[in-house]
């Protein structure tokens, strides 16, 4: 694996200082000698966004950059409304011939889907690398996502199916069949644009739905890549490619997909605020959502914990992905206690993370995704000082080609602070001193959000009251680990402001269909 990630590292450059700004590069990454990579996805310098059983797109051509030096990677032609139009109808039908399958033969070309990623998983984990900015690894890990709920789906095709319950007439039974829904939107969001979008479509595939994504445009290049995939799969099995459709593009097309009552249901990804918006037009049709939007997640250290695990799964939870998981740790609750002590060896631990190119094997951080983001990053950090914090460490830009910022810790300000409430997607670490365990609790539950939540304590008793009814209110709850991260098994999701969706595993395939008694 190291040796492999070495291989990665050496065909891509390292930022040279002194480069000019991407708008004064006029050649392509995709057109140099060693980010001829690429080409392995079936990228090329301008890509067609639009794939409903051919390629095309007939909207603006957009390019993406690399987070890391901010060069332009390739460009891809988005879809305008006609295009969705045209995919919307080819979608539809596509869903004729997939809803006639049986269900462990849609499994099959799931597998095979699983499949055909593994045989891509380093050249997509790093194209994930390169356009998002997330270290190699977890490029990898994201795809590996991907693959890993293709083979949990692969069973769940053969075990999706309702109760034969008794019936209070004599003679008679009563059956609750599970049927598709029909077409399934995905609207994906930046962070994770390999990982969502399969644990969206391998389990609406499964169920019979055929799927229409539209992935975040900063992100587009990986869009395509994972559909080429996918669409070489249908096509081998002789299947409508519009099985799986993609239109890339902006607003216009994430606003038709919500006011379309031909979208049976649509998955949201993304902030509170646009998926509020996304809520309120599918709800004006009556239609179904899926949302997984933000999190404000905490973490609550006791007296009690072992700071052996409290140290490196903080630092992993709030700095991973430099703060851009919708499960980062964004407030860290420490016992009066140990607050100084835990405080002290986490600024030490923060001191030592190795910040550096994606793709270098080395690195365990990476830039932020756009300089929109490095302005929130600083914009958060001034309303924490002005608010009464203080930045133990970091809070600055990072002198370097790309979207560096430097992984910030906050002390002294009181937990209802508004900046504390504010979910800043950047590695903004606010800690906070408590005392006793009903208030902290209290504290855990009271931002709007609510998808994941950690306590470090060896109480067992303690453990079953945070797990319980008067514990945390997330739809995420964990014990002496980080709340970033999950298991494919689990319903991934949130309550309240985080959307109420489940996505993923568990029972989480009956969003994906519609019951009947």
């Amino acid at each position: 694996m190291l040796g492999l990630r070495r291989v990665f590292a050496a065909l891509l450059p390292l930022p040279r200082a002194g480069s000019p700004p991407a708008a004064a590069m006029s050649t392509l990454l995709i057109s140099q000698e060693r980010y001829a990579w690429l080409r392995e996805l079936g990228l090329q310098e301008e890509n067609p966004g639009v794939y409903n059983g051919r390629w095309g797109g007939r909207g603006q051509v957009v390019t993406t950059y690399c987070p890391a030096n901010n060069e332009p990677i390739a460009s891809v032609r988005q879809g305008n409304l006609e295009d969705y139009e045209e995919t919307v109808k080819k979608a539809k039908e596509a869903w004729k011939v997939w809803a006639d399958i049986p269900a462990p033969k849609r499994g099959e070309i799931v597998r095979q889907i699983g499949d055909a990623l593994r045989q891509k998983i380093k050249v997509l984990g790093s194209l994930v690398s390169l356009e998002m900015g997330k270290i190699f690894v977890e490029g990898v890990g994201e795809v590996q996502e991907y693959v890993d709920v293709c083979d949990y789906a692969v069973g769940l095709s053969r075990m999706i199916g309702g109760p034969i319950l008794p019936s209070e007439r004599p003679g008679h039974a009563l059956i609750e069949q599970w049927n598709p829904v029909g077409l399934v939107g995905v609207i994906t969001a930046f962070n994770f644009p390999v990982a969502v979008y399969g644990w969206n479509s391998a389990i609406a595939m499964i169920c019979g739905n055929a799927c229409l994504w539209k992935g975040a445009p900063t992100t587009s290049l990986v869009s395509v890549a994972v559909t080429k995939i996918i669409a070489k799969v249908l096509e081998d099995n002789k299947l409508p490619g519009a099985v799986c459709s993609l239109v890339c593009g902006g607003a216009d097309i994430g606003t038709a997909m919500a006011r379309d009552e031909r979208m049976d249901l649509l998955s949201f990804t993304g902030s509170t605020k646009v998926g509020k918006q996304v809520a309120l037009m599918v709800q004006e049709r009556f239609g179904r959502s899926l949302l997984e939007l933000g999190g404000n997640n905490a973490i609550i250290v006791f007296e009690d914990a072992d700071l052996n695990l409290v140290i490196p799964s903080a630092l992993f939870a709030a700095v991973g992905t430099a703060g851009q998981r919708c499960t980062t740790a964004r407030r860290l609750f420490l016992h009066e206690s140990i607050h100084d002590e835990v405080v002290a060896k986490l600024a030490k631990a923060y001191a030592q993370v190795r910040i550096g190119d994606p793709w270098d094997s080395d690195t365990l951080y990476g830039p932020l995704h756009t300089k929109e983001a490095v302005k929130m990053f600083l914009d958060a950090v001034e309303q924490a000082k002005q608010q009464g914090g203080s930045v133990i460490c970091g809070g600055k830009v990072i002198n370097r080609p790309g979207n560096y910022v430097e992984p910030t810790i906050v002390t002294g300000l009181p937990h209802n602070a508004p900046i504390v409430h504010t979910e800043t997607f950047a590695p903004i670490l606010y800690v906070l001193k408590f005392k006793e365990e009903e208030e902290v609790f209290a504290w855990n539950n009271e931002v709007k959000q609510g998808l994941s939540s950690s306590i470090f304590t060896k109480d067992l008793g303690r453990i079953f009251r945070w797990l319980g009814p008067k514990g945390s209110d997330c739809g995420i709850v964990n014990v002496n680990i980080p709340t970033s991260g999950a298991e494919i098994g689990g319903a991934f999701g949130g309550e309240k402001h985080t959307g109420g969706g489940r996505e993923s595993g568990s029972d989480s395939w009956k969003l994906y269909m519609r019951r009947s008694t």
